[in-house]
């Protein structure tokens, strides 16, 4: 009893801090986009959250961890709406699992669920129609992202595979899941206006670059809940070592895409700095119990330099992704992924041939299912703004406010 206390209690505080992390996506996601489209960026980013949890308590979790049944081929499976307790004598059955409760265990997957449609969000800034959003992430959110969780966390087919698919804490279920529709929602959506001229990708600022700071420092913060929270107890050895592991991937990330960057295009780039900091953290979540330090510093620093490329191939493709998320989460979840096959107690060609599968398998369902829902919002309301509209700022057309009233600025 005194084991599980003290595990549950190291839940709880994960728990709040991957909770913490939705406020450092909203800083980031404002700061690198214009001061008129703030209040809209963090209005999707609340309705995230809040839409979020309730969805993952009607359908999501039940979604995710349904107990698949003979003959579904560990694909798809659902038992039941709402949450039901595991109740022994009429109290909550402390069984359940001897690293949290039952209530943790909900709590806890629910924050990340939400954490998949924060990352459309960001990559959509600055031109997306906010309801059309909404109704995006009720499905993605709800429907997408617990079903192909399940195919791994909920015990699914890639659980069951000969040499079982490994993700430890979401750089494919969480991040490339993101990553996959936000690349599909930026190729729908098109280009902001001016960002590309005679064919070349124009730089056009974020307004506050202190807050987008912030944002990534709460980020890193919150990974200490986001990994060291999957290890899914307060076990010592582990949860001090994911814990390493992450930070040194973080570092070596933020540390080798400056270098880079500063030696491609001749100045000491902030956002790209910043951007290569959570490229780190992304590529390190799949396996961050399983690497060295060595290992880690070497999983972060090869997302360090795909962040560089990445970004500039993003824009070479003409695509305008506001702030860097198909490059960190998608790219780098890629990444962060295969390497659990190359590196760490995992490596071999077996595991690597099985990470190959989950991401081929993630992709082409992600990418199908997100194209479907957007497609057809497109077709039916539209998911984009008017050019007058995005001209003026979203803030004042889609939500009659302004998130610095005394401080407004003619930007256009």
């Amino acid at each position: 009893m005194e084991l599980l206390t003290t595990n549950n209690v190291w839940m709880m505080i994960c728990t709040a801090l991957v909770f913490f992390m939705h406020l450092g996506f909203s800083l980031l996601e404002i700061g690198l986009t214009r001061q008129k489209n703030t209040i809209n960026i963090l209005f999707k980013n609340i309705f995230i959250i809040t839409v979020g949890l309730l969805l993952y308590c009607l359908v999501g979790f039940n979604l995710m961890y349904p107990g698949f049944a003979e003959g579904s081929y560990g694909i798809f499976g659902f038992s039941g709406f709402g949450l039901s307790s595991p109740m022994v004598d009429g109290a909550l059955d402390l069984s359940y699992n001897g690293g949290y409760t039952y209530w943790t265990d909900f709590l806890f997957q629910g924050m990340f669920a939400a954490t998949a449609a924060t990352i459309v969000s960001g990559a959509v800034a600055e031109r997306v129609k906010i309801v059309p959003f909404m109704i995006f992430t009720v499905f993605y959110v709800g429907l997408v992202y617990p079903i192909a969780g399940s195919w791994k966390w909920g015990g699914g087919f890639l659980q069951t595979l000969e040499t079982p698919f490994y993700d430890f804490a979401g750089s494919t279920l969480v991040h490339s899941v993101g990553g996959w529709a936000a690349l599909v929602a930026v190729w729908l959506l098109g280009a902001r206006i001016g960002k590309f001229k005679n064919g070349k990708a124009q730089a056009i600022p974020g307004h506050n670059l202190p807050l987008a700071t912030a944002g990534v420092l709460i980020l890193w913060l919150g990974w200490f809940g986001f990994n060291g929270g999957s290890v899914l107890s307060a076990d010592p050895a582990l949860t001090s070592l994911t814990l390493v592991t992450t930070c040194l991937a973080a570092a070596s990330g933020g540390v080798v895409a400056m270098l880079v960057s500063s030696a491609m295009y001749k100045n000491l780039d902030l956002t790209m700095f910043l951007n290569g900091i959570l490229g780190g953290l992304v590529g390190i979540t799949a396996g961050a119990d399983q690497m060295s330090p060595t290992d880690a510093i070497l999983v972060g620093s090869i997302a360090g330099i795909l962040i560089v490329f990445a970004v500039a191939c993003v824009d070479k493709i003409k695509l305008d992704d506001p702030v860097g998320a198909i490059a960190v989460h998608l790219i780098c979840g890629i990444w962060g992924t295969l390497a659990v096959g190359i590196f760490g107690a995992l490596a071999g060609m077996n595991q690597f041939i099985s990470q190959l599968i989950g991401v081929a398998s993630y992709a082409a369902f992600c990418i199908i299912a997100s194209f479907i829902i957007l497609f057809i919002l497109k077709k039916t309301v539209g998911i984009r703004v008017s050019e007058k509209e995005e001209v003026e700022g979203l803030d004042s057309h889609e939500h009659g406010m302004d998130a610095y009233p005394d401080f407004r600025l003619n930007e256009h």
